[in-house]
């Protein structure tokens, strides 16, 4: 239909209305494609196009790269297999072959050392299910099902429906054993004062035996027991109460005595530290209302054994005489008159938190540091993080996914120079209004936070990594700046007194110009010293964020000095740390067999001992499940591209302008 009528408009034109035009021999087909490609362009005719391919299902080969492979001298086997699972020509052709080792973390398997300290097998398992959830993937787990960081992976392993195939490293043979298997301890202790200490031991053997616990202080045994095991008594709880009489970190030893023939004594003995301090921080959190804030408040800072908090009433504050370093207003009213006259007398410092509760007149009217406008409307905001916050680190959170806080709608004041820790966000627009800020007047600290909700940004934290240290260490971190008193320095340093060998060792370090202004070009560097062997070595901090920081966790145990300084600037801050041994892999004597069956049998696939994985390959090839699918794609193609109808419509109309122009009929 297009063209016919093509034809008859380019005979219309050059035969029917021009009967004597010269070389329309020429132009009637020039205008006949014009046309015909216009109306082609218009109607653009399409079909629909088929093909077929082929997709074979995943192979996902994941092997344990902790150092208990090694320990358990199973890396050499290890490595063999994985080698022969890879470069199989049957595998391949039926399978897309991926490896995957994990320790530490989940990484594409480039090569082997067995030299991590953590087995985190479940959280192989989370990213597996995430990247595997809609596709056909059997896993061959090669490791000794011995997890040492996360929660059960038995539970996380069969979530995605898929087979798994564990091959077991290791030795099966029951061995008599005696085992330390956890030891809880608070980290800080008070000194003049008795601290608990709870041991968890563990028999493994088929006979009855006796030993003894005992607990070392340097070289000075300071607790023993004897104990009695066999094969109806395999574990028994120990508990003693020790003296903290002096101030510092005390490292302590515990010990059980071996068997004679006993295969692997290094699980008979565990470190642990304590830091011995000379007094705790009481903070009051006064309030008149019930509210799970409180309660998410109190826990939160808590958490830190340095701290403890009073959950009062107003009338009860005025009438306690208890040393309070910082006092916590929680939505303050009318009731609070007399709080405030306190505080104004005894020069404490102070966090405000508001909410919809909050009498605003009183607020306003009670002190002259921050005024809010009083709309007597609510209004929920979210927060951001201000990277450039410079009075205390702020690290490990980034508030991204925290749910609203609750407050009045409007704008805060301040009268004082505040730094703004979050800022109010609505529906992810910065409005450059403060939800958290700190600010000194007179000597004295203070914080206010403008909104109500607290308990839901706990939750939050929880829910996004399975804890709540990153929020409770954001709240110590604010309480510890506003309980203490002492001046502002140039260059802060944020670590711990002591760490575990298998936890990470981070110090961070935060440095200001002289209108305590960060420095995000300063140049700092560590200077870490091991007081045993007195090697040192100095290393660049790397800016991060809103800090500089570095992470020690290779160096060795041992207890540690350091200096962070600038090397522009005669600013330095000082510190000193222990690193506890304990290699946590090389707590188990043999695999961990149930386990490994028990998510074989439970996502229908099989274990495999790693002598005998010789059928694992012709199983995986001959098992029917996992056959190659043939799928169809449907795609809708245009006939001609438009970019060529373009350029032939072009060429076809420049081509009749320019013979009409040369004889002269234009």
């Amino acid at each position: 239909m297009s063209g016919i009528i093509a034809l008859l408009l380019a005979l219309f034109q050059y035969v029917y209305k021009s009967k004597k035009v010269a070389s329309r021999k020429v132009l009637i087909p020039l205008r006949f494609i014009s046309i015909f490609a216009t109306l082609l362009l218009l109607v653009n005719p399409k079909f629909e196009s088929v093909s077929y391919y082929e997709e074979k299902p995943n192979l996902v080969i994941a092997i344990d790269n902790s150092e208990s492979i090694s320990y358990l001298k199973q890396d050499a086997k290890a490595r063999k297999l994985v080698e022969e699972l890879v470069k199989n020509n049957q595998l391949a052709s039926k399978f897309n072959i991926e490896a995957y080792a994990f320790g530490n973390d989940v990484s594409s398997l480039d090569s082997l050392s067995f030299s991590d300290k953590i087995s985190n097998i479940t959280k192989f398992f989370k990213s597996y299910n995430e990247l595997y959830k809609s596709n056909t993937a059997p896993v061959v787990l090669i490791t000794d099902g011995n997890q040492t960081l996360g929660s059960d992976y038995q539970y996380n392993a069969t979530t995605n429906k898929q087979p798994i195939f564990p091959v077991i490293l290791g030795d099966t043979v029951k061995f008599s054993d005696l085992r330390i298997t956890q030891v809880n301890a608070n980290r800080y202790a008070y000194l003049k004062n008795k601290f608990p200490i709870e041991i968890i031991t563990n028999y493994n053997g088929n006979s009855d035996i006796n030993t003894s616990l005992k607990i070392y202080l340097g070289n000075s045994v300071v607790f023993s027991k004897s104990l009695t095991f066999g094969p109806e008594k395999t574990s028994e709880i120990v508990t003693a109460n020790l003296n903290a009489n002096s101030v510092g970190v005390k490292t302590y030893r515990v010990e059980l005595t071996p068997l004679a023939n006993e295969k692997n004594t290094i699980n008979n003995q565990k470190n642990f530290a304590i830091e011995v301090i000379d007094q705790k921080t009481n903070i009051a959190l006064v309030s008149e209302l019930m509210h799970p804030d409180l309660g998410a408040l109190k826990k939160s800072i808590e958490s830190n054994e340095q701290r403890s908090v009073s959950i009062i009433s107003p009338k009860d504050y005025i009438s306690q005489q208890n040393d309070f370093q910082l006092v916590i207003l929680y939505q303050p009213n009318n009731l609070f008159n007399e709080v405030y006259e306190k505080i104004n007398r005894l020069k404490l410092n102070t966090f405000t938190i508001t909410g919809t509760n909050t009498d605003w007149r009183f607020l306003n009217s009670i002190q002259s540091n921050f005024v809010q406008d009083i709309t007597n409307q609510s209004e929920e905001y979210q927060p951001i993080l201000n990277q450039n916050y410079g009075i205390f680190i702020v690290d490990n959170i980034t508030f991204e996914n925290y749910p609203p806080l609750t407050s009045e709608f409007g704008a805060v004041t301040f009268t004082a120079p505040e730094q703004t820790i979050l800022y109010k966000s609505i529906n992810g627009i910065n409005t450059d209004e403060s939800l958290l800020s700190t600010f000194e007047v007179d000597r004295q600290k203070h914080a206010l936070l403008n909104g109500e909700g607290l308990w839901s940004w706990r939750s939050q934290t929880f829910l996004d990594t399975d804890g709540f240290e990153s929020f409770d260490n954001f709240m110590g971190k604010l309480v510890q700046y506003l309980s203490s008193n002492k001046k502002r320095r140039r260059l802060n340093i944020d670590y711990k007194s002591f760490y575990n060998q298998t936890e990470s060792i981070k110090i961070s370090a935060q440095f200001f110009n002289k209108n305590y202004e960060f420095d995000t070009n300063a140049n700092l560097q560590i200077t870490y010293t091991n007081k045993a062997s007195n090697v040192s070595r100095t290393l660049p901090l790397l800016l991060k964020n809103a800090s500089y920081s570095i992470d020690l966790s290779s160096i060795p145990p041992g207890d540690y000095q350091f200096t962070i300084k600038h090397t522009e600037e005669p600013i330095t801050a000082t510190g000193s740390f222990k690193v506890l041994a304990y290699n946590v892999e090389q707590q188990f004597l043999n695999a961990d067999v149930t386990k490994l069956q028990f998510i074989a049998n439970n996502s229908s696939g099989k274990t495999y001992f790693i002598d005998k994985a010789d059928n694992l390959i012709s199983d995986l090839f001959k098992d029917e499940r996992f056959a190659t699918i043939q799928k169809s794609k449907h795609s809708v193609i245009p006939l001609i591209d438009y970019k060529y109808l373009l350029g032939l419509i072009a060429l076809a109309l420049s081509l009749e302008w320019f013979i009409r122009k040369y004889k002269g009929l234009i």
